[in-house]
């Protein structure tokens, strides 16, 4: 019965929007039809053909309103769908590409990243809300794969910075100086989301993340 309840709503809802950029839907256009043929003259009737052809074009655009229909009441669902998603997401750990930092009052931070193969030398830059470099940091060595600095807050004159949301870049090279991958990750348990555009964005303590960047999802420690 909901089945039935919703293919009658989605059938006006198209009707409607027919009726409203064409003039008339296929109900409008019977009305129309068998009221020429009860008004016709007996004696020189009108050929039925017309009609009918007119009649079968005019079913084939309600058709197409009726596909559109459909297809944008399955594109509101799956968009329902994503946000739900989000929502359960909340007090989960999650891991999801992207370039920000929560730097704590009196905490160091970890700074993670994936190299697309082994680098000999690895830097990481720490910059501030204006894309200043603040804080460089050298990783070293390091092999392919998931790999993590830390960062203990202060800036490159040995200065603590302010508690807040800082964004990094890194730079990569092998033993013969080609530039190697790096994507950066970020880490942490959700505590919000943000519905209110197109795409849910979770919230991280500071750190904000579109949904559809999230790589995996674990239960919170």
């Amino acid at each position: 019965m909901i089945t039935d309840a919703t293919s009658a709503a989605t059938t006006a809802s198209a009707a409607a929007a027919m009726k409203q950029a064409t003039g008339m839907n296929k109900d409008d256009f019977l009305k129309l039809f068998v009221t020429q043929l009860q008004n016709q003259d007996p004696l020189n009737p009108q050929d039925g053909t017309q009609f009918i052809s007119q009649l079968a074009q005019l079913t084939q655009v309600e058709q197409a309103y009726n596909t559109n229909t459909n297809l944008q009441n399955l594109l509101n669902q799956g968009g329902n769908a994503g946000t739900m998603a989000a929502v359960s997401l909340i007090g989960k750990q999650v891991e999801a590409t992207g370039s920000q930092v929560e730097l704590s009052s009196g905490s160091s931070s970890a700074i993670s990243y994936n190299l697309g193969k082994s680098a000999q030398t690895v830097t990481v830059s720490v910059l501030d809300a204006n894309g200043k470099v603040v804080k460089t940091i050298n990783g070293g060595a390091q092999g392919s794969g998931s790999n993590t600095v830390a960062w203990d807050g202060t800036d490159n004159s040995g200065a603590q910075l302010t508690p807040g949301t800082y964004s990094f870049s890194v730079s990569a090279k092998d033993a013969s100086g080609t530039a190697v991958t790096a994507t950066g990750i970020v880490r942490g348990k959700v505590n919000g989301v943000d519905m209110s555009g197109s795409t849910p964005v979770l919230s991280m303590g500071g750190l904000k993340i579109n949904l559809t960047d999230v790589t995996s999802v674990s239960e919170a420690a």
